[in-house]
């Protein structure tokens, strides 16, 4: 039962970014304590970590020796393809601590993940990076920095999330700061929300005849103790705990996902959206699969690694002043000697990493491939151009739906009118 312990710490009066059917399951085991047997729980545990477990994308790739000329150096944290594809799965609850935590064990840390992340950013071996993520969310403490480790690999390679499954609540913060997300058709995307759980076990201590006693000192050292109700001042101040970690959330998201905008993304209140639907209302780039995705930077691996080695000679000297301004011409500047098609490959590696060719990918490669627009021109028109959501969106409008309408319908719920 000392599992336990460790479980009810995480959960009890912690903000939490997690999926509310998964906090009812943990809060179910966590009311067992004192009535379920150790082998109900065993077949409770056993049975989540069945579910968790990664499913057809364990068998891609390969966990590579970091030196092939030193194995006692140890092997990657990521399995890698071939081509240089990482796999990174993100799968199961979601702690802040425990770099030995690892999806089969149905958890999966910040602090091994950001590990993970970094190291496949800077090997050189590595061309593009898959987010492999079927999780319920987990603890919010940690998940903004890992959502910005993210977004710091992707300033050097794609960087795609697989919603896989499920990327909930904290897990949907670790995807929107990937370059692009790619839901299947079933997918589960957002929950863009957190939650505190409270237990007050009182009247159950007292029916049992136990009275517990706090001996502390500093008048709110015991405030939210499972032993007494809540104050309405402690539930004050709990909920303004909460209401800063879902602003910083929602922050998060925006960031990742600008052409949705902060407005919109509170106007899910939390929901989750399935395949196509996520992408309707900006929470995806696209409906794949996680071997489509595959498929795709497997194709794109070795122009990446030609415009990784020559990509000076894609920029004009105005192109090269802003990617230095914004850390992008890293390992950018080689000889003219490695000739044209480098070249190319190189302009359009750097389109495809700005910022605002997210959710625009077809456009911004056609753009790419006028060489007589600079790279600034570019990034001008893309601004200017809506993205794929934004025109599913915009059909809807002209439907007679508002955005928060859209939201609202896809959630099967009936949209108030907007006033003007």
């Amino acid at each position: 039962m000392t599992v336990l312990f460790h479980v009810a710490d995480r959960v009890l009066n912690r903000p939490l970014m997690i999926h509310p059917d998964k906090l009812s399951l943990i809060a179910s085991v966590l009311d067992g304590r004192i009535g379920i047997d150790s082998a109900t729980l065993g077949a409770v545990e056993a049975d989540y970590l069945k579910k968790a477990a990664p499913g057809s994308s364990r068998f891609v790739g390969n966990y590579e020796l970091v030196d092939p000329k030193n194995p006692s150096a140890g092997r990657k944290p990521y399995r890698t393809t071939a081509e240089g594809v990482a796999i990174i799965p993100v799968i199961g609850s979601l702690v802040n601590r425990g770099a030995w935590v690892g999806a089969y064990s149905g958890l999966t840390s910040y602090e091994g993940f950001k590990f993970a992340i970094g190291r496949a950013a800077a090997d050189p071996a590595v061309s593009s990076i898959i987010l492999d993520m079927d999780t319920p969310g987990g603890e919010a403490v940690g998940a903004f920095e890992a959502g910005d480790a993210v977004r710091e690999a992707a300033r050097a390679k794609e960087v795609v999330a697989v919603i896989n499954g499920m990327a909930a609540s904290a897990g949907y913060a670790i995807a929107s700061a990937a370059s692009r997300i790619v839901t299947t058709s079933s997918g589960v995307s957002g929950s863009v929300g957190v939650v505190m759980l409270h237990a007050d076990y009182s009247k159950r201590l007292h029916n049992e005849g136990i009275v517990p006693t706090l001996i502390f000192a500093g008048s709110r050292k015991v405030d939210g103790n499972p032993y007494e109700k809540l104050t309405a001042e402690v539930k004050g101040e709990l909920q303004g705990e909460i209401d800063r970690f879902y602003d910083l959330f929602v922050a998060t998201v925006a960031k990742g996902r600008a052409s949705v905008g902060e407005a919109a993304i509170r106007a899910t209140e939390a929901r989750t959206f399935i395949g196509a639907d996520a992408v309707a209302v900006g929470l995806a780039d696209e409906v794949g699969t996680f071997e489509s995705v595959l498929a795709q930077l497997t194709a794109a691996a070795p122009a990446r690694r030609l415009s990784q080695a020559a990509a000076a000679l894609a920029f004009t000297s105005a192109d090269l002043a802003s990617a230095r301004a914004e850390g992008r011409a890293e390992g950018f500047q080689l000889s003219v000697a490695d000739g044209g098609l480098a070249a190319a490959m190189a302009r359009i590696d750097a389109v495809m990493s700005l910022p605002e060719a997210q959710g625009r990918r077809q456009f911004a490669q056609h753009l790419a491939s006028q060489t007589n627009i600079s790279i600034e021109a570019i990034r001008g028109a893309l601004m200017l151009c809506p993205t794929e959501a934004e025109v599913l969106r915009s059909d809807a409008r002209r439907a007679g739906a508002s955005p928060l309408g859209l939201v609202l319908e896809i959630a099967g719920q009936p949209a108030a009118k907007e006033t003007p």
